[in-house]
């Protein structure tokens, strides 16, 4: 409660333990408070700020005595301190991607918010000490980190603008901007974009929560958002014939011999003939899977081995383990799998059996696969599987276009798109935006169709 009901009192001389000092005192609404001061020059500079603002007619706190002008102001926190707060707040609870994806938005947006004058680091220095030191935990206040990262967090800490600047609508609309960017200064992927400001908009959301904000400041600017669904480019969809000639081609990565691809033919064939993700593939186990001498088959989908790195992972180990994407924790996915893939894991289980823990595809060492040595064997089979004019293409460019290429196919084979996202693990709406126009060679298809359709009205 604030009032105009101010009594100001004169300076008392206080003399205790043969010590002389100065008490400022006066009165708001009926209740006492003082100030003591070691010198009269410092209780009369006290008082006469009392004074000024009675006469300005501000109203004074019946609670601390004092006017808005002299209320003690908590000191003003930094966008990087608060960063480090929030990090330590989510990072306990969060998946191990989902930690990847915080540090990746917290250090785009540090940098996109520091000032850019001749004594700030190199781009690149500041983009390794805040992903590798200051955005993970332990924290760099708690572990030891390189001698050229402290120096570049030093003059972070030294520099960040405080947190309230991103109340300015001209700042947030920069700083939303620069996360349209990528490192090299090109345009980034809308999903990357979406995913940085869903973090950023959390952060200020914790901040509010905090009291140091009354309102979201990113909602505060109108800005335009990328598209929510990109489509997938159809020059990377591959022909059944052309994704089957591929999936033959990884047994010829590595030498006969010594069976490095060979060992990940039936991974990428469940890629393509079950549209498993990359991180299922991977997983899938023996127990999981029905597969009869003749027939379809059946994978109980429930678990993914996404390559995530050490660092974000709570057992310190490369690969996570957690449940189906986009799908609560115990969620399982009964998939078909054809006959053709059927032949292709038992052939693969007579040849090399399974890991200890009944995984269909591991490493020579019985190690998960990880998604670098699955990418270096694709990137390899490509070269043998395509003729020369296709791989310097995009065609089949990475793994996961082998599930893009499934789902294309299984859609304009005619199968219920309800169907086809079931087995997918997709939502209709986002299978049809994304995957039915993307069949490689689809327009000669079409085009077939057509001419015989006219041909009948020759």
């Amino acid at each position: 409660m604030r009032t105009t009901d101010v009594r100001i009192w004169d300076i008392r001389e206080k003399h205790q333990r043969g010590k002389t000092s100065y008490e400022v005192r006066w009165v708001v609404a009926g209740q006492e408070f003082s100030r003591t001061r070691r010198t009269r020059g410092l209780a009369n500079k006290l008082r006469s700020k009392l004074t000024m603002a009675q006469d300005d007619g501000e109203q004074f706190d019946t609670g601390s005595g004092l006017p808005p002008s002299m209320e003690e102001k908590p000191p003003s926190v930094t966008w990087y301190e608060f960063a480090l707060q929030y990090l330590r707040m989510k990072w306990p609870h969060a998946a191990p991607n989902y930690r990847d994806e915080i540090n990746e938005a917290l250090t785009a947006i540090t940098k996109a918010l520091l000032p850019k004058n001749p004594r700030r680091p190199a781009d690149e220095s500041l983009q390794r000490a805040l992903r590798d030191s200051a955005f993970v935990l332990p924290g760099p206040e708690e572990r030891e980190i390189p001698d050229e990262h402290k120096a570049v967090l030093v003059w972070v800490a030294e520099n960040s603008p405080p947190l309230e600047s991103l109340a300015d609508a001209e700042t947030m609309r920069q700083l939303l901007d620069a996360l349209k960017l990528k490192l090299d200064g090109t345009a980034a992927a809308g999903e990357t974009v979406r995913r940085k400001r869903k973090i950023l908009v959390n952060a200020c959301n914790y901040a509010k929560e905090l009291g140091k904000f009354t309102e979201n400041p990113v909602n505060a600017v109108s800005w335009q958002k990328p598209a929510k669904v990109v489509p997938v480019d159809p020059r990377v969809v591959a022909n059944p014939k052309q994704a089957a000639n591929l999936i033959d081609a990884v047994s010829y990565v590595g030498g006969y011999e010594r069976a490095r691809g060979r060992r990940l033919v039936g991974m990428f064939a469940g890629m393509y003939y079950a549209g498993l993700r990359p991180a299922e593939a991977v997983g899938v186990t023996i127990q999981d899977c029905h597969l009869p001498n003749e027939g379809w088959g059946l994978a109980t989908l429930h678990r993914t081995r996404p390559t995530v790195g050490k660092k974000w992972t709570r057992t310190g180990e490369v690969h996570d383990d957690r449940g189906l994407k986009n799908r609560e924790p115990e969620e399982v996915r009964p998939t078909p799998l054809p006959p053709k893939l059927v032949a292709i894991w038992r052939e693969s289980i007579d040849t090399f059996g399974t890991a200890d823990d009944g995984r269909l595809f591991f490493n020579e060492r019985g190690a998960l696969v990880g998604s670098s040595t699955y990418s270096r064997a694709w990137s390899q089979a490509r070269q043998f599987g395509l003729p020369p004019e296709l791989a310097a293409t995009p065609l089949a460019g990475v793994p996961y276009d082998l599930r893009h290429s499934a789902l294309s196919t299984w859609l304009n084979a005619g199968v219920d798109p309800t169907e086809v996202a079931e087995r997918a693990g997709n939502t209709v709406e986002i299978l049809l935006a994304r995957y039915a126009k993307c069949l490689h060679g689809r327009h000669v298809v079409a085009n077939q169709r057509i001419e015989r359709l006219l041909d009948e009205y020759a």
